[in-house]
């Protein structure tokens, strides 16, 4: 078998400038065997260059600053300018109503009608009443004639002592018919008079909810009074932070349509049940105010300090989410490596989250680009500036 002389300038090729000296490799005039010594030599080469190191990593740039002020420790929540003293308005008794004198927004006074039921029924039922009254009266009176009649008789021994009693029964009986339908008149009486819905305190009519022709029954809804005196904001807590609000903790009060103007309020009730639809507890705050500021239905937020609060809050772009929780990365400029710092955050602001622990007010934290950062990894952390931090 003759050999055929193969050039090492194919291995020295495949291992990307490496030198290896030339050589001679038997190849058997079979293509068969030809191809096989020359994938065995192809392998050998690119095996020889595995053992090159990679080129060492330089450190990455990282932008970093100190933890600001905790400015955005501060929950909000929205809510609605409320009368202290809300009233449902009803009548108490059923029937047409044949006339509503006032519309929502109007403000009424102490004792005004506000709405008017079809008298008829009630009126026939008080002429009723006072008939039976009148009735009962005769009845009495005849009974206590009689009775003073038979005591006279009794005393010159001409009616037995069984007759008399039986005749001051009588009168008794016809006294408590009396008493009867003197109640029953009387009651006859009131229920004409609730014929007119009557204003129970000046205020404003805040909703309606009947209109002239419907008829009603006893006690349902005609109109909401909101009544003339104290304003407070009510807005819903959410379960989740409900431990945190007391009746009579402080908060802040800003209205929507007064930006940047703040009034001191009080947590003044709060629900110990939550709705079953929403999952929030109902909550009410009182405003210490200028009297005519608050006007009933404006938007207002209610501004709670976070009591945890460390002081410090950092970049929303600086937290990173791990399967533990929440971290931010810190670089060290001694060691120019970064590590992965766990921390308790706060309610999140427009562009800043308030720190509760873990940080520091002297770390360096890394404020973009976090997400490409790895633990213990090399870094040359830089300021807004670009200035290098140094130790």
């Amino acid at each position: 078998m003759r050999s055929r002389i193969f050039p090492a300038s194919v291995a020295d090729h495949a291992c990307f400038g490496h030198i290896r000296p030339a050589g001679r490799f038997p190849v058997a005039r079979a293509g068969g065997s030809a191809r096989l010594w020359l994938a065995v030599a192809l392998a050998l080469a690119l095996s020889a260059c595995g053992g090159a190191k990679p080129a060492a990593e330089g450190a990455r740039p990282v932008l970093v600053a100190k933890p600001g002020g905790a400015v955005a420790a501060i929950a909000a929540y929205a809510g609605e300018v409320r009368a202290r003293e809300e009233s449902p308005l009803s009548f108490r008794v059923g029937g047409k109503l044949v006339e509503r004198k006032v519309d929502v927004g109007a403000h009424v006074a102490a004792g005004q009608v506000l709405a008017v039921l079809d008298p008829g029924d009630l009126d026939a039922q008080t002429r009723a009443a006072q008939a039976q009254l009148a009735a009962a009266e005769a009845e009495y009176a005849r009974a206590r004639a009689d009775q003073v009649r038979y005591d006279q008789l009794a005393k010159d021994q001409l009616v037995s002592r069984s007759t008399k009693d039986a005749q001051d029964a009588q009168t008794k009986a016809a006294q408590g018919q009396l008493n009867s339908a003197r109640a029953n008149w009387e009651v006859a009486r009131n229920q004409s008079a609730y014929a007119q819905l009557r204003a129970p305190a000046a205020g404003v009519i805040a909703s309606r909810a009947a209109e002239a022709g419907q008829v009603v029954a006893a006690g349902q809804q005609v109109f909401a009074l909101a009544a003339d005196g104290a304003r407070e904001v009510a807005f819903a807590v959410p379960e989740g932070v409900i431990a945190a609000f007391k009746p009579g903790q402080q908060v802040q009060v800003e209205l929507w349509s007064l930006p940047g103007k703040r009034w001191p309020g009080r947590v003044r009730e709060v629900a110990p049940a939550a709705d079953p639809a929403s999952r929030t507890y109902a909550a009410r705050v009182t405003v210490e105010a200028p009297a005519g500021t608050l006007e009933l239905g404006q938007s207002a937020r209610i501004y709670q300090a976070d009591p945890a609060a460390s002081g410090l809050s950092v970049p929303l772009a600086a937290v990173q989410q791990t399967g533990q929780g929440r971290a931010v990365f810190v670089a060290d400029p001694r060691t120019g490596t970064v590590r992965l710092k766990p921390v308790t955050t706060g309610p999140y602001g427009p562009e800043r989250v308030p720190v509760r622990s873990g940080l520091g007010p002297d770390d360096w934290v890394v404020v973009a680009g976090g997400h490409l950062l790895r633990d213990g990894q090399k870094v040359a952390p830089v300021d807004r500036e670009n200035h290098p931090v140094e130790r």
